[in-house]
């Protein structure tokens, strides 16, 4: 069996609170259905609906999907923290490839502003939880470390935040479209030493939907070629990998030879920026970027649109915004849009084949729980 993405949809990202998260997933699927080419009017086109959310209210789902009248098929909320949306990409690919079903729909959401006014920090329970810290604190001990050790420079971290800004003005759905220098990055205000706020991702409501088939449907239709999760504990970090880089590396590793390609055969990219070190530890682990290069590429406009490698055409989490559950999906169909050529003021040049990453939770190292990565191929005729 095979598995296509045959349609995607996304909602406008951003601090909407007069927007309900039902208006927002109909937002998303209405798009996803229109460019797969479905009336829902004339027949049942659905075999089941994933959805991914972290936070989501009691049946927004079941209410988004009643809307289109989408009804009487199984429905699966997958929770897995910020990787929730590819989680939920992952096993509909599975049961679709599996033969289980035809035609699935994937939805991620998020409404955030409702119930954030600042960082998310871990339940009391957890070990960053009773030590007070929160997903900046964490990300910037991994700055810290970085520094330290003269992998990267204040600059080059600045430089992944004007990059991705960059690539958002080219994206009428992004959170946040600005053109700022390193200077402004960097005298912007401190949240955690040494990250500042345009160097974190934001608080953000959004929507994303694919359809995955079992069978082309359409000549611009992008293969799923291979995707895998993996989890990650306290007990994985070790010496010599406080970070967990390793749960990135593996996950990375098993999509690869599932797929048959190596990292070099990777044309553009989506990962998980949710602070700027965040991309740069990410490449490296993936094997995008060679060890100890991932700041110099970025200051030297390598992942930029036009460098050798393209990272986060979108925007990223620190510019599209980072709608927990939407991201993961909201990532599939950036990469979708590149492969087919659609992506308009930010397309990569001859992309043919892409890759999403996305991490989710936070253990005793910055980057672990939960990891996806997916390998996606444009479609040769």
């Amino acid at each position: 069996m095979s598995v296509w993405v045959t349609g995607v949809g996304t909602s406008h990202f951003g601090k909407q609170p007069s927007v309900s998260p039902t208006q927002l997933a109909w937002q998303a699927i209405g798009e996803a259905l229109e460019d797969a080419l479905i009336d829902l009017g004339r027949q049942q086109q659905f075999d089941a609906v994933y959805v991914g959310s972290v936070f989501g209210e009691p049946g927004v789902a079941m209410r988004a999907l009643q809307g289109y009248a989408i009804t009487g098929v199984p429905i699966v909320t997958v929770e897995n923290a910020c990787a929730s949306g590819t989680s939920a990409l992952h096993e509909a690919a599975a049961a679709v490839n599996a033969g289980r079903y035809r035609r699935v729909l994937v939805l991620g959401i998020e409404h955030m502003s409702t119930l954030f006014t600042g960082p998310i920090v871990p339940q009391q329970t957890d070990t960053e939880g009773r030590t007070g810290l929160a997903m900046p604190s964490m990300y910037a001990m991994e700055a810290s470390r970085w520094l330290h050790e003269g992998r990267v420079t204040t600059e080059q971290l600045a430089a992944v935040s004007v990059k991705n800004h960059r690539h958002a003005l080219h994206n009428p759905r992004a959170q946040y479209r600005g053109d700022y220098t390193v200077s402004d990055v960097l005298d912007s205000p401190m949240i955690s030493d040494p990250l500042t706020l345009l160097q974190c991702s934001p608080i953000s409501d959004g929507a994303a939907a694919v359809v995955l088939v079992s069978e082309k449907c359409h000549t611009r239709d992008v293969e799923l070629v291979s995707s895998a999760q993996l989890a990650g504990g306290p007990w994985d970090h070790r010496s010599d990998d406080v970070w967990g880089y390793r749960l990135i590396h593996d996950t990375a590793r098993a999509t690869y030879e599932a797929a048959g390609i190596d990292p070099g055969d990777v044309d553009v990219a989506e990962v998980h920026d949710a602070f700027t070190i965040g991309e740069l530890t990410t490449t490296e682990a993936l094997g995008l970027v060679a060890e100890g290069q991932a700041g110099r590429m970025a200051a030297d406009g390598g992942t930029a649109i036009g460098g050798s490698l393209p990272i986060n055409p979108s925007g990223g989490l620190l510019s599209r915004g980072h709608p927990l559950g939407a991201t993961g999906v909201a990532q599939v169909a950036e990469i979708v849009r590149q492969l087919r050529g659609e992506a308009e003021g930010r397309q990569v040049k001859d992309a043919r084949v892409g890759l999403v990453e996305t991490m989710g939770g936070g253990v005793s190292g910055v980057d672990g729980n939960a990891c996806v990565v997916a390998i996606f191929r444009a479609a040769t005729s």
